[in-house]
């Protein structure tokens, strides 16, 4: 019997969640806000996304690792986070470099993958002086695609270690 996936997102304005919802349908996983998330217990692993604002994870991920930690601890976890709009190596290395922090805030989880993608900005969606900001997605949904392909065998279940 193959173990259920729990996709889970925090976002602010919506790119995020398309993210998770295409890991879901790639992965067979339910796709669920980590806001709205209650409890672990159908699940045998966790994928869990959040964007990266002002050089932060969001709070709903954080909230999500802290109240499941113990949860986490038992059973495969992968993340991801979307954030740098540049196309500059620099830009993802410092986008991971936030997220290892926001990670590095939750010591007991320890990820069997971690992954940064490039964000979306929709002025339309944001308030001045964010408004004039030009449009801009650095999402390669191929290589989205390619990491949500690897994740089935990345998030087997562990199995106990041997006394």
């Amino acid at each position: 019997m193959q173990e259920r996936i729990l996709v889970a997102y925090a976002t602010k304005h919506g790119s995020t969640r398309e993210v998770a919802e295409r890991i879901g349908e790639l992965t067979g996983g339910d796709v669920r806000s980590a806001r709205a998330v209650d409890s672990l217990e159908r699940y045998g692993a966790v994928v869990l996304g959040g964007a990266l604002y002002m050089s932060r994870w969001h709070k709903d991920a954080h909230r999500f690792l802290k109240r499941f930690e113990s949860e986490l601890g038992e059973r495969p976890l992968a993340v991801f986070a979307l954030g740098p709009i540049g196309q500059e190596p620099v830009d993802a290395t410092q986008a991971r470099g936030q997220l290892d922090k926001a990670l590095a805030d939750h010591p007991a989880v320890r990820p069997v993958a971690v992954e940064i993608f490039g964000g979306r900005i929709d002025p339309t969606q944001l308030r001045f002086p964010f408004s004039r900001l030009e449009a801009a997605d650095s999402r390669d949904w191929d290589a989205i695609e390619r990491w949500a392909a690897e994740l089935p065998q990345l998030l087997r279940p562990r199995l106990p270690v041997p006394v």
